[in-house]
């Protein structure tokens, strides 16, 4: 008997072929590089948070015991169980009054902060949804009057910076009395004087998260509203089903994935909000991390973990809910139009109490920023009771030379302020990379994906990349900026496009997922039998047919970027973009600067959305209410 010895150059051979084969495929071997690139640039800053928080930092040396807890990593660097013991076990005592109470560290630096992010969190997703998703159902499936206006306003308060309608609450319930400062427009014009937990604190935050998130649930549920087959609605109405009892138990089950999207998508965003918790003086993760990050920058390190591992858990919960949706199926009634409920003489009622609460959302934040750069006391609403003679000033626009008197510090008016207008070139250029970073890399992923609609692979790659949208922002800007020191990119611009393109890709590669999904794989088929060249297919075939949501994915991250505050406030210095320039003017008192730089933000922002709409007719509202 002979046996037939293993020819290790054969197997060699036959492996390679298999490789060779597989990445023979622009699709597969685009996968595969983008699968390597998108795990280093989102993994490895997250491992850098979680090495941060056994590291030793300036100031924190002193207080550790002598090697008590201590190591040694591979690179030599001494690493300590400090700054969990401290975070978790040590107390501290304050006092209150007279007396001296001592607590532990972790009730006030992490305890607090996590239930107050939770709870805005959670009263965000619950008024977000009953709030958009009133307003869906009313556009898409009643007679509700002026449905175009509506529609179009009710997405401004996301448009617009996040921290807008946070100042509007401010200019518009504060008062000497209550907060300090100047009098809002309730006490000028209504002598009311609005209590302390309505002008600060939970209340206003969640109110404020929830308005600004509501066209979410707005986008998505009404999307479903607007395309739900007919069928189960009409067999519920031939069987004598009461109208509530249809909703309750068909149309609302049909749109529960979307609920649930709304749900994730708005609680991971709460989660890591700064600029409102900020400005409404509320103590979350993210405003205690920032408070932290000088004088405890391990137990805040700590603190971002937590954001992290809330993004992580959204993640979870999102592939099970997505992974097992149900199907229904008709079983009496025929296809049709949905009918269109008649509210009667409350379509008018509903219809005016609607324009007005978009009013108060979308279009008086602008005229109150307008208002201020031209008061001499920015939130000093007092020329209302006694005119505009005197009580108005264009010193903060058109001051031309350093001027230390009048409120002005030695700076220029806006028009003249070569620093304000550096930091907008800034923010452009940020905004213009990353969009095309992100538009492409995200285009790609995309179009790989749904070739490899079966692969794991593609699964994971999918997912690697929608990961840094579920986490809350400033956990995705603290991992980038441990990242950036250690590699010495701090406060360069690489740092902040390489932060805004892995955080912004989801945007364009969720888009072009979907358009690449309803593309027949018959068509990019013939061109390849006729030897036509991947690059050629790509720019003749697939993206003029899908060119809509393709420039939606670059638009939409070059939008958000523009007003972006939270992911980059960590990663650069003051002035380099024009949204961190707004805590330092906040800081000098200068108001009125403030006030104008989120005027041209937000003018900015709404002209480049119009011109999009009008030059590809493609809008976020596009199909759910633009029709009457």
């Amino acid at each position: 008997m002979t046996t037939v010895a293993a020819n290790p150059s054969g197997s060699f051979r036959r492996f390679w072929n298999k490789v060779w084969t597989y990445l023979s495929k622009p699709q597969n071997a685009i996968l595969l590089v983008l699968g390597i690139v998108l795990t280093i640039t989102t993994v490895y800053p997250m491992i850098t948070i979680a090495r941060d928080t056994v590291a030793i930092h300036p100031g924190s040396v002193d207080n550790l015991p002598d090697a008590a807890g201590s190591k040694f990593d591979a690179m030599g660097e001494t690493l300590t169980t400090y700054n969990w013991s401290n975070l978790f076990t040590d107390t501290i005592s304050t006092r209150v009054g007279r007396q001296r109470v001592v607590q532990s560290v972790a009730s006030i630096y992490l305890w607090t902060p996590l239930l107050n992010s939770v709870l805005i969190s959670v009263f965000a997703c619950f008024g977000a949804i009953l709030y958009g998703g009133v307003f869906a159902y009313l556009v898409t499936r009643t007679n509700l009057k002026f449905k175009k206006y509506l529609s179009s306003i009710f997405i401004f308060p996301y448009i617009m910076p996040q921290w807008t309608l946070a100042v509007m609450w401010q200019n518009l319930f504060n008062s000497n009395a209550v907060t300090g400062g100047s009098d809002g427009l309730f006490v000028t014009l209504f002598n009311i004087y609005m209590p302390k937990w309505w002008c600060e604190g939970i209340f206003p935050v969640s109110v404020v998260l929830a308005i600004h998130y509501a066209p979410f649930a707005y986008i998505l549920i009404g999307g479903i509203f607007r395309n739900m087959d007919a069928n189960l609605e009409e067999a519920a109405t031939i069987l004598n089903t009461p109208r509530w009892k249809t909703f309750l138990r068909v149309t609302l089950p049909l749109v529960k994935p979307a609920i649930l999207s709304t749900v994730l998508l708005v609680f991971s965003s709460a989660m890591g909000s700064y600029p409102i918790p900020h400005y409404l003086k509320l103590n979350t993760l993210s405003t205690q991390y920032v408070s932290m990050s000088s004088d405890r920058a391990g137990q805040a390190s700590i603190l971002a973990v937590i954001m992290m591992l809330f993004g992580f858990l959204i993640l979870i919960v999102n592939q099970r809910t997505t992974s097992g949706r149900k199907n229904f199926t008709t079983v009496t009634g025929k296809s049709g139009q949905s009918s269109t409920v008649n509210l009667g003489a409350a379509k008018y009622v509903l219809s005016i109490l609607f324009v007005l609460l978009t009013l108060f959302t979308g279009i008086l934040p602008i005229l109150l920023f307008a208002v201020e750069t031209f008061l001499p006391n920015p939130g000093d609403f007092s020329f209302i009771k006694y005119g505009i003679e005197g009580h108005m000033t264009t010193k903060w626009w058109i001051t031309a030379e350093n001027v230390t008197e009048n409120g002005m510090y030695g700076q220029k008016g806006i028009l003249y302020n070569a620093d304000i207008w550096k930091a907008f070139g800034g923010t452009f250029l940020v905004a213009i990379c990353c969009a095309l970073l992100a538009g492409s890399i995200g285009t790609l992923i995309g179009y790989c994906v749904s070739k490899n609609r079966r692969s794991k692979w593609a699964a994971y790659v999918n997912n690697m990349a929608f990961l840094p949208y579920l986490m809350p922002s400033l956990a995705v800007g603290v991992a980038f900026f441990i990242f950036g020191s250690s590699v010495g990119i701090y406060n360069t611009f690489l740092l902040l496009i390489l932060a805004g393109t892995v955080k912004y890709i989801p945007f364009a590669s969720r888009s072009a997922l979907n358009s690449m999904m309803q593309l027949s794989g018959e068509i990019e088929e013939a061109a390849i039998i006729q030897d036509i060249p991947w690059l050629k297919r790509m720019f003749r075939i697939i993206i003029p047919i899908q060119k809509t949501s393709i420039i939606s994915g670059f638009l939409l991250p070059f939008m958000t970027c523009l007003r972006e505050l939270t992911l980059f406030m960590l990663l650069c210095g003051q002035g380099m973009i024009i949204t961190t320039m707004l805590g330092y003017f906040d800081e000098m008192g200068l108001y009125a600067f403030s006030s104008g730089i989120n005027l041209i933000l937000i003018v900015l922002i709404l002209a480049f959305n119009t011109l999009v709409n009008k030059l590809t007719g493609a809008s976020i509202d596009s199909g759910i209410g633009s029709d009457s």
